[in-house]
């Protein structure tokens, strides 16, 4: 998982040139964790048994059989990856930081879980950097009021 912001464009091209599959998932007016659960279970396609809480989550990102390309062994053996790119997260990170933290703890957990042998990533989750739009405003740029960068997070569950 890349927790440097990056630009989306470049990103997705490259992953689906890969032959790699992608999904954005779009974050835009999230402010609490039943959205939240609710825009990954749209944007993944998320199983009915998925329900709205983190170990679920955490459950159905182990497993991707469900995700469109490829199966979860199919995928790997292959060396086809996931790419999961989350866009417009600052919002939701800077209104709900502990629960941020949580979500991006097990987005880490998973693309942990799927690294090859090799370290070759199975799953990648890309933070999305807002694509360039000019100049931003002094003390106005993408990062006000979110963090440039989330650390590793220790154990949750909750």
């Amino acid at each position: 998982m890349t927790l440097d912001p990056q630009p989306l464009a470049p990103a997705l091209a490259a992953a689906e040139a890969a032959g790699r599959t992608t999904v954005r998932l779009d974050l835009d007016g999230v402010r609490g964790k039943a959205e939240l659960m609710r825009r990954c279970g749209d944007a993944l396609r998320l199983p009915e048994w998925v329900g709205g809480n983190w170990d679920a989550l955490a459950d159905a990102l182990r497993d991707l059989s469900w995700l469109p390309g490829a199966g979860a062994g199919a995928a790997a053996e292959a060396g086809v990856g996931r790419l999961v790119a989350v866009t417009s997260w600052r919002g939701y990170a800077g209104a709900r930081p502990a629960e941020w933290e949580t979500f991006v703890e097990v987005l880490e957990e998973a693309v942990d879980f799927w690294r090859g042998p090799e370290g070759e990533p199975g799953l990648t989750v890309l933070l999305a950097a807002p694509e360039p739009e000019g100049e931003p405003e002094p003390g106005r740029g993408p990062a006000a009021g979110a963090p440039t960068r989330t650390p590793r997070l220790r154990r949750r569950r909750g």
